[in-house]
C-alpha cells in the first residue's frame, strides 16, 4: 500500500520500522496480523484503507512501554489519575494515542480515537474504531473458545461483532476477577444490553 501523505508523511515501510522499534517481534508480527484483518474489514464495510493500515499498525505502539513511562505520563499530561488503576491493557490504547500523535506525528483524529478505544470500546464508535476493535480481536494468531464465532460475525455484520467481542471481553474480566474500566461497562451497556 502506498500512503498519500494525507494522514502521515511516512511511508507505510517507514511507519513500520518505527513502530518496531518500541516492541518485542511477537508484539510486531501481532501488529501486521492486525493490519491484515483491519485490511480486510476496512474492503467489506467501505472503511477507508489508509486509516485502516495506519490505525493498525501503531495501535499496540505503547503497549510495552514501561509501566513508569505511562504513569509519568498519564500525571504529566492530564490525563484522568484513575486511569492508574487499570493498568497497561487500558493505558496502551489512551496514552499510546497520545504518544502516536506526539512522537509519530499523526494527527487525524479518526486514527487516533480507533487506537485510543481499540480495547475499551465506547458508546460511539466511528466505522473505522469498529474495524480496529474486532480485527485486534479477531486476527488469525488469536486463539481463544469463541474466536470463531467472533470471525464469522466479523465477516457478516461489523455491529454484531463488536457487541460480541464487547460482551465476552466483559465475561472473561469478570471471570479473572479484573478490574473493568467504566468505559467498557459504558460499551457494553451501549452494545449489548438491552
Amino acid at each position: 500500500m502506498i500512503y498519500s501523505k494525507k494522514y502521515t508523511t511516512l511511508t507505510r515501510d517507514e511507519l513500520k520500522e518505527k513502530v518496531s522499534q518500541h516492541m518485542s517481534d511477537k508484539r510486531f508480527q501481532h501488529v501486521l496480523r492486525v493490519e491484515k484483518k483491519a485490511l480486510e474489514l476496512a474492503k467489506r464495510y467501505d472503511v477507508d484503507l489508509e486509516k485502516a493500515s495506519i490505525a493498525a499498525l501503531t495501535h499496540d505502539y505503547a503497549k510495552e512501554r514501561p509501566d513508569e513511562e505511562m504513569i509519568g505520563l498519564i500525571k504529566s499530561e492530564g490525563f484522568d489519575l484513575d486511569l492508574i488503576n487499570y493498568g497497561n491493557a487500558i493505558w496502551h490504547g489512551i496514552v499510546g494515542s497520545f504518544l502516536v500523535k506526539t512522537e509519530l506525528g499523526i494527527n487525524d483524529e479518526d486514527i487516533l480515537t480507533a487506537i485510543e478505544l481499540h480495547t475499551t470500546g465506547a458508546c460511539e464508535m466511528s466505522e473505522l474504531a469498529k474495524v480496529i476493535y474486532v480485527a485486534d480481536y479477531v486476527e488469525e494468531g488469536r486463539q481463544f473458545p469463541v474466536v470463531v464465532k467472533a470471525r464469522e460475525l466479523a465477516n457478516d455484520n461489523l455491529d454484531l461483532a463488536v457487541s460480541f467481542e464487547t460482551k465476552h471481553t466483559l465475561l472473561y474480566l469478570i471471570n479473572q476477577q479484573s478490574r473493568i474500566y467504566p468505559k467498557t461497562l459504558e460499551t457494553y451497556n451501549q452494545w449489548v444490553a438491552q
